[in-house]
C-alpha cells in the first residue's frame, strides 16, 4: 500500500489550542514592568498569526514582518493585514534579502520569533546576520515547533528535513544569541487528525507499525526568562497515547468499530528509500514517530524545561477533549507541505 503524502492545511485541535492561549494570555510568565517589543515572522501563516494575536493579548508592541502586497496576495492574506492592523500591530513589508531593511526593523525590538514554513527554514540565516549586526535582541525562537531534532535519528528523507533546522541552531549558538528552541513534538492535533480523518468518516483506520509506540499530541509556544539558551520540551502526561489507544478512545467516543489496517515497518521503510523527493519525508515521519515512537525515545536533561510542568497553571488541551469537538465539529483532512 503507498501511502498518499499530506499538505498542511487545517488543524482544528491546534487552532483551539492557540485561541485558548490568546485569550488566558498563556504564552509564558511576561510579568515584566516594561513589555518587550516582539518582531514576527512568518506572521501571517498558520503558527505565526496566533502567534501574534497572542503577544498583541499580553501587552507587547507587536511587529510582524511579511513580504510586500501585490496582486498576488490573497484575500485571506489581506483580511489578515486589516485584523493586524485593528489590533495596532505594525506591519513592515519587505524580503529577507533585504539585509538593511532587517537590520533597521529589529533595532527596533526585544525578541524576535521566526514560524516560518519548512521551505523558508534556511532563510533565517539572514535574520540571523541581522540580528548580529543589530547586536541588541534579548530572544531569539527559530522556527522550530516540531521533534527534538538533535536528540531523533530518523530516516534519511526526514533526517535530512532535520539537518536544516539542526544548522539554523548551531549557527544561534555560535552568534551567541539568546535563544530558546521550542520542541513542540509534531504537532500533536495535526497528527490525531491525520490518522482518524473524522471528517471523511472512513470504516478503517491506517495503523503504521504495531501501534504501540507512543505520540505526544500537543502544542504550546512559550516565551519566558527561564527558558533562555534552553530547549523547551512539551510532553503533557495527559496527551501520551499510542495509535492502537488513541483507536480505541475514539470507538469510545463514536460508538463505531473500525478496521485496523496495518502498515509494516518494512514497507515504510522501501518507501522511504523508493519515493521522490519530497514524498519520501513524510513517510520518513511516520516511522519515525509512531513506527520508533522517538519523540519518547530520549530522557529530558538539565538543560531541558518540561512546558507542563513550567506552566502547571495552564490547562492544555487533552485528546479526550479533542476528540471531543473532532466528534461533533471534526475538522478538514490536516495535510502539509515540503516545498
Amino acid at each position: 500500500m503507498r501511502i498518499v503524502p499530506f499538505k498542511y492545511k487545517y488543524n482544528m485541535g491546534e487552532e483551539m489550542e492557540m485561541k485558548e492561549k490568546v485569550e488566558k494570555g498563556a504564552m509564558g510568565s511576561t510579568e515584566t514592568t516594561t513589555k518587550d517589543k516582539i518582531l514576527i515572522f512568518g506572521g501571517t501563516g498558520y503558527i505565526g498569526k496566533y502567534v501574534v494575536k497572542a503577544s498583541v493579548s499580553l501587552g507587547h508592541k507587536t511587529y510582524v514582518y511579511a513580504r510586500p502586497i501585490s496582486e498576488k496576495t490573497s484575500l485571506s492574506k489581506l483580511q489578515l493585514h486589516k485584523e493586524f492592523q485593528s489590533l495596532g500591530v505594525i506591519i513592515v513589508q519587505g524580503e529577507l534579502d533585504e539585509h538593511e531593511k532587517l537590520v533597521t526593523v529589529i533595532r527596533e525590538v526585544d525578541v524576535v520569533i521566526a514560524a516560518l514554513a519548512y521551505p523558508q527554514v534556511l532563510d533565517q540565516f539572514k535574520i540571523i546576520d541581522a540580528i548580529k549586526v543589530a547586536g541588541n535582541i534579548k530572544r531569539f525562537l527559530p522556527s522550530d515547533f516540531g521533534c527534538e531534532e538533535d536528540r531523533v535519528r530518523p530516516l534519511p528523507p526526514f533526517d535530512n528535513f532535520l539537518e536544516k533546522k539542526r544548522r539554523i541552531r548551531r549557527a544561534i549558538e555560535a552568534a551567541g544569541i539568546p535563544y530558546t528552541f521550542v520542541s513542540a513534538n509534531c504537532f500533536g492535533a495535526y497528527f490525531v487528525n491525520f490518522l482518524l480523518r473524522p471528517y471523511d468518516q472512513p470504516d478503517h483506520i491506517l495503523v503504521y507499525g504495531s501501534g504501540e509506540a507512543k505520540a505526544i499530541c500537543t502544542i504550546k509556544v512559550a516565551n519566558d526568562p527561564k527558558t533562555c539558551n534552553q530547549v523547551v520540551i512539551y510532553r503533557p502526561q495527559t496527551n501520551v497515547i499510542s495509535q492502537l489507544e488513541l483507536i480505541s478512545l475514539w470507538e469510545q467516543k463514536t460508538g463505531r468499530t473500525f478496521k485496523r489496517v496495518h502498515i509494516a515497518e518494512e514497507d515504510l521503510v522501501k518507501q522511504a528509500k523508493t519515493l521522490p523527493h519530497p514524498e519520501n519525508i513524510p513517510i520518513s515521519i511516520l516511522h519515525c514517530i509512531f513506527v520508533k515512537g522517538e519523540t519518547m525515545s530520549f530522557r529530558l536533561n538539565e538543560n531541558d524545561v518540561d512546558a507542563s510542568k513550567l506552566y502547571s497553571d495552564f490547562q492544555f488541551s487533552t485528546i479526550d477533549q479533542l476528540l471531543d469537538i473532532f466528534l461533533f465539529d471534526p475538522p478538514r483532512p490536516a495535510i502539509a507541505a515540503f516545498e
